[in-house]
């Protein structure tokens, strides 16, 4: 049994970052040793301090969907507010999704609504959607009444904040909660780790002989799901949608074959390194869904360094960093950071293991 309680830490309310740094790269990076538990704290400037010629930078170019969005059933003024949140697409003309529907129960199959205006106001040009089934996972398949949710998205949609930032998506957060190199859109939330980079950085990076190549993971909203049972290995983990192509996993073969680090920029890059490494520590391209969890005493074979935010108690994110450092390292490294009164979640600090 591993009990969840011996991944819970108080976390100060105000610490919970509301909003990004003036500058991409203006957080403030915990550097952990995984080994002797050792930490000091630099600016993320300073990255480029723990590469080396040869390393291989591995990041989630997920992009992050513009998916929350509300909507009156029936089209009626008076009707039932709907807010709805994309989750993932079901055929390539992107016009039947499955989403998140609040309330739903008032979203039985069949029924219709139409989405709202920036101001609040009922479209007049009709887009809505209808309600096909619910499925077994609490999330229902819906139908738009266009093939166009790129449109939809644009018009209507909103960046889907974190549910502990506590107010309304703003015109910054559509640049500042996607990475640089978010490419290949599926997210309903960013990789974190990835905010803190620019393009400078990564050029800074390159020209000093560090490799980068991206693997695509579409992080879905099951990332939130706390760990709500007391032995954390009954917990039902969530299913997300991933790429590794023959390119990246080259590279991090040949990286690790020169004897070299690959450093995995968040979470989500070593769920999907993690689901593709073979018994001989090699990772193998594939694309497919994982639900992989990874928690103590579980070995990480597909990269030797992490870089991550902070992140919540008791989930399974910080039971997946204990998996490159011990819990009790990584706890006591989290109250140094409360102590130092740094930033935590999704637009706070960093913290990169080493």
């Amino acid at each position: 049994m591993l009990s969840t309680a011996l991944f819970d830490y108080e976390l100060p309310a105000e610490l919970i970052a509301q909003r990004p740094t003036e500058r991409r790269d203006g957080s403030r990076m915990m550097v952990l040793n995984r080994r002797t538990g050792e930490w000091v704290i630099r600016p993320f400037t300073a990255i480029g301090e723990y590469l080396s010629p040869g390393d291989a930078l591995i990041y989630n170019d997920t992009r992050v969907l513009r998916g929350r969005m509300f909507a009156r059933k029936n089209g009626d003024p008076a009707g039932a507010k709907f807010e709805l949140l994309l989750v993932e697409a079901l055929d390539p003309e992107r016009r039947s999704w499955n989403a998140l529907l609040k309330p739903g129960k008032r979203a039985l199959p069949g029924t219709k609504a139409l989405l709202l205006d920036g101001d609040g106001s009922i479209n007049a040009d009709g887009d809505g959607f209808e309600v096909i089934a619910r499925n077994g996972d609490g999330t229902f398949r819906i139908a738009f009444s266009t093939t166009d949710s790129d449109r939809l998205q644009s018009r209507y949609g909103h960046i889907p904040l974190p549910p502990y930032i506590a107010r309304d998506d703003e015109t910054a957060d559509a640049e500042r909660y996607q990475t640089v190199y978010a490419t290949r859109e599926g997210a309903v939330a960013a990789p974190t780790a990835g905010l803190h980079f620019t393009p400078e950085i990564l050029a800074q990076l390159a020209a000093g002989g560090v490799r980068e190549a991206a693997v695509t993971l579409h992080v879905g909203p099951g990332t939130f799901k706390p760990v709500s049972v007391a032995n954390a290995e009954e917990h039902e983990m969530h299913s997300e949608e991933y790429f590794l192509t023959p390119e990246t996993a080259e590279l991090v073969n040949a990286t690790h074959r020169a004897g070299r680090r690959v450093l995995a920029v968040g979470t989500t890059t070593v769920r999907v390194l993690e689901s593709c490494v073979d018994e001989s520590g090699f990772v193998q391209p594939g694309h497919g869904h994982t639900r992989i969890f990874l928690y103590p005493p579980h070995t990480v074979r597909a990269e030797e360094m992490l870089l991550t935010n902070f992140h919540l108690p008791k989930s399974t994110l910080l039971m997946l960093v204990s998996c490159f450092c011990d819990r009790e390292k990584v706890l006591a490294a989290y109250r140094a950071a409360i102590a130092a009164k740094m930033r935590f979640y999704s637009y706070g600090d960093c913290m990169l293991l080493i």
